[in-house]
Formats: C-alpha cells, structure tokens, sequence
C-alpha cells in the first residue's frame, strides 16, 4: 500500500500563500512603474509643451523619443546576459528595474527643474533619457514576469495584473497629471510623479527574484550542422546591424539639429524635407536591407554554403553577444522570408501601413484639445483618460467579437477601414463639428448625454473620442491578433517585437512632417491627408486577403 505523504506543515502553506500574494502584488507595481513613465513621457509630456506654446514641429520631432521603444529589441540581449556590476546582488532582473527607476526619477526631475521654453534640448535629454530607461525597464520587466512565473502563479495570471497595473498607471499619468496640472505647475506635477517612482523603488527591492541560469541552448541550436557558420553570421549580422545603427544616428542627429539653440537669423531644418529625403532611406535600411540579407542567408542554407558541417560548441562571450544580436536582428525575418516567400512584401507593407492613419497624429491630441479647442485640462482628462478608455475597452471587445462572428481577414478590413471615417471625424470636430452636431441631435446623443449634464460643446468631444476610440480598439485588436498569428512560434517574442518595431518607426517619422504639416495646413487639412493616407493600408489588407485564401487553396484541395 502506497504511503500517503505526510502533510506540509502550516507554517509551509502560509509561506507559500504569502509567496503567490508577494508576486502578484509585485506585478501589480511593476505594470504600474511601467505604464507611469510611458503616459507621462509619450502623452502628457505633449500637453506641457503645447500650453507653453512649443511649435507642432518641435513636438512631433519630440515625440520621436518614443522610438525608444521601437527599438527596445536591440538592446533586449545585453539586458538578458549582462549582469549589472554593483546591482547583480539584488537580483538579474531587480538590478536593470532598479537601475532603470532610478534614472526615471533623474529624468522626471530634470524635466522639472528644465524650462522647455529656453533649453528645449535639454528638455528633450531628460525626456529621451527617461524613454530609455522605461523601455529597458519594460525588457527587464517582461524577463520577471515569465521567469517567477509558476503553475501557483501562472505566467497568464501575472501578464493580466500587469495589465491592470498598466492601465491604472495610464489613468495617473494621464488624468490624474492633467488635473493636478489644472491647479499646480507642470514642473511640481513630474515632481510628485518621481515621488511615486520613488515607492516603486521599494516595491522592486522587496521583490523576488531567479537566479541567473547557465545559458547553452542557443549556442546548441545555432551549431547544429546547417545551420551558417559564425562568419556567414558573423558577415549578414554586421550589413544588418550597420544599417540600424545608420538610421539610428541619423534619427538622433536630426533630432539634435531641431531642438538645438539657434543662433540670430538661423532657423531649424525642415522636418517634411528630412522626411522626404533622408526618410525613404532610413526605411531601406531598416526593412529592404534586413529582408535583402534575411533572403540571401535562406539561399545560403537551402545551398548548403557557409554552413557548418559538424557541430560547434565553442563559445565566448563574445560570441554569445553576437549569437543574441543574430536571433534578434536576422533570423526572424529569415524565418518570415523563408516561410513566406515574396508575400512577405505583402506582409511588412501592411504592417508598414496599418496603424499609420491614427498613429501618425496621436501625439497631437493634447495640443489639439487644449490649446486649438481650448478645452479645460479637466474636461481633456475626463473625455479623453476616463471615458476615452471605457470607449477604447468597448472597441477591443467589439474587435474580438467580430474576430469570432466575421473571421480575421474581415475584421481586419473593417479595423483598417473605421479609422479613415474617424480622422473625417477629427476633421469636423476641427472645422466646429457641423456633422457632429447633426448626427448627435438626430440619433438623439445630444440629448442622452445632457440628461448628465454635458452640454453640446463638451458632448462633440466625447462624441469624437467615442468613434475613434472605437474605432482604433478595433483596430488594435485587429492588428495584435495578425500580428501574433503570423509570427512563428520559433521566434514569438523576438519577431513580434521586431514587427512592432517597424510599425512605431513609420508612425514615429509620420509624427515629424505631421507637427510641421499642422502649422502650416491646420488641423482639418492634415486629418484629411492622414485619412488618405489610410487607403495604403487597404490596400494590403485586400492584397493580403487574397495572399491568404490563395495560400489555402491547395490545403482545401489535399483536404477534399
């Protein structure tokens, strides 16, 4: 007869329920230190400049510290292997979060105690260090949560309470600082926002941790016969490394020419002129150069030529640096050129142009509601904070329940189609909402929403906010789901970050000539290039549905 083990003590279970509540308690402030650094930097920071009357220009070419980001996935290995000399003692995680925090709080601070008026450099410094920090907070964070993950504490449990951090951190950073804003400086606002950085520093040194393993699995798996010998890597890894590296600098040194102090009678450069000269070129480098270099690796294989022939098991840290960049940069879309061949051109335009109609301009939002329709912050914080995510909600699950009745290739359509409708939208709100304000008296909105007291001029507002945060939740969900069912499950993370990496840089130098355009054209004018804009991306969409359902004919055909 089988012995029945004996029972843990009480003390045991009590442990282990503190353990579970420690970790989820951790994840809730870890998805708060998150999405605090992220409102504040990407939206609000917006909302400052346009109230001291900071150029559009000068904002959008501002906003492209969000890049940061964007590339996140460059910088993703060193976070994984290097250990922080003087931190690795608290932990392989807690010492980058840690270190990230506090350079968070440098950040906040400095933008503080910095005028963007007289030194909008400087400014832009803290602001993009501070988006650097966040995103390599954001690495070390998404390494924590699958690492103490647990079947007590699943690895869908901590992503959901990471979430609800995150969202609850969007409502702080981006209600909760308009409305002090409303009855305090700016300055004093990103003071107590590093305050509340400061607690979450404790929350990160009281967190648990994993040691840090012995990594032999991607040595094992990249010297395995056929697969290309370290020089061949060695060789496709610097064309593509290069080539970031190039559109990288550039980005930054026009970003550093535009925000420079400028001397009498000089004027900044042109942000439309370097869009449209040097911006073809960064795209090149960084989507046409990689594909270029992903395809000939796949022929070298398929050739049998630069490959190994026997295993290779010798390794350094050298090698183990440039066996994470490759995994990174190259074999991804090696992996996407391989299985899809010339339709991956189908595949990145999409998701070039998907997201561009809404992406391009949301970093205006705040100088458009506050200083162009002069709303007050508190009005701004409730339509487009509060209500504008309960309307973003709505739009998700409505994506997700068209997903189930419609399909994907038709959700995906009409996700690309409502956002075009939305800038129209915008464009009304802008010309004094005339069509807003025929549809709301005759579907009856008006008068819903005065039965609370809102009156027409705050109920165009919501109106607007309502279509389009309906529509880019829809939209979203849409395009989260592409992209997670085309990805390989070789490389998820690493390629759907990639992916996503692509889609920000568009968005990010659409942001530069949008700032500039909207000076210039006005607000009206430029929603509607942006709607037109939108026509790319529906195009793919319809060129994709066809790429698809050819690529299952000859499925249905060994299946019937």
């Amino acid at each position: 007869m089988a012995s029945t083990p004996a029972p843990k003590p009480k003390g045991w279970r009590l442990f282990r329920l503190a353990l579970q509540t420690r970790k989820s308690a951790t994840m809730l402030g870890f998805g708060f230190s998150s999405g605090l650094p992220f409102a504040l930097l990407i939206g609000t920071l917006n909302a400052w400049l346009g109230e001291v009357k900071i150029d559009l220009a000068t904002i959008g070419v501002l906003s492209w510290i969000g890049l940061s980001y964007s590339f996140k996935f460059l910088w993703s290995p060193l976070v994984d292997r290097l250990a922080l000399p003087g931190l690795e003692r608290l932990g392989r995680r807690k010492s980058w979060i840690a270190l990230c925090q506090v350079t968070l709080i440098l950040a906040f601070v400095g933008l503080a105690a910095t005028d963007p008026v007289r030194a909008i450099g400087t400014f832009a410094l803290f602001a993009f260090a501070g988006a650097l920090a966040s995103a390599t907070q954001d690495v070390a964070i998404d390494a924590w949560r699958i690492d103490v993950a647990d079947e007590a504490v699943p690895v869908e449990l901590l992503s959901s309470i990471y979430q609800f951090g995150f969202r609850i951190a969007s409502i702080v950073g981006g209600a909760v600082a308009l409305v002090l804003a409303g009855r305090m400086s700016w300055p004093l606002v990103y003071l107590l926002m590093a305050g509340l950085v400061v607690l979450l520093v404790g929350v990160t040194l009281r967190a648990p941790d994993t040691p840090r393993p012995e990594q032999g699995t991607l040595h094992a798996a990249l010297g395995q016969p056929g697969e290309l010998a370290p020089a061949a890597r060695s060789a496709a890894l610097a064309v593509v490394g290069v080539s970031w590296a190039w559109a990288i600098f550039t980005i930054l040194a026009f970003m550093a020419r535009m925000l420079a102090p400028l001397a009498p009678g000089e004027k900044h450069p042109s942000v439309a002129s370097f869009t449209r000269e040097t911006g073809p070129w960064i795209v090149l480098a960084t989507v046409a150069v990689p594909l270029l270099v992903s395809a000939v690796v796949n022929l070298l294989k398929a050739r049998g030529q630069a490959v190994l022939r026997e295993p290779d098991t010798a390794h350094g840290a050298l090698r183990t640096a440039a066996n994470h960049l490759y995994i990174a940069l190259v074999a991804p879309l090696a992996e996407l050129v391989g299985r899809l061949g010339w339709g991956v051109l189908i595949v990145i335009g999409m998701i070039l142009s998907y997201t561009l109609c809404y992406n391009i301009w949301s970093s205006f939002a705040f100088p458009f509601y506050l200083e162009f329709l002069h709303y007050s912050k508190d009005e701004v914080a409730f339509a487009s904070k509060l209500f504008g995510i309960i309307m973003t909600i709505a739009g998700i699950s409505l994506g997700g329940f068209l997903f189930v009745r419609l399909g994907r290739m038709p959700t995906i359509l009409i996700g690309a189609v409502l956002p075009i409708l939305g800038n129209f939208v915008y464009a009304d709100l802008a010309e004094g909402a005339p069509m807003i304000d025929a549809f709301g008296h005759a579907v009856g909105l008006h008068a819903l929403f005065g039965l609370f007291g809102f009156d027409d001029r705050m109920v165009r507002l919501l109106l607007a906010i309502s279509f389009e945060n309906v529509s880019t939740g829809i939209a979203g969900a849409a395009f989260v789901a592409y992209m997670s069912g085309i990805v390989s499950r070789s490389f998820t993370a690493v390629q759907y970050a990639l992916l996503s990496s692509l889609t920000f840089l568009i968005g990010s130098l659409g942001r530069g000539i949008a700032g500039e355009a909207f000076d210039l054209y006005g607000y009206a004018t430029v929603f509607r290039w942006t709607a037109a804009a939108g026509l790319v991306a529906v195009v793919f969409v319809a060129l994709e549905w066809i790429r698809v359902r050819a690529s299952a004919r000859p499925a249905e055909r060994s299946a019937a």
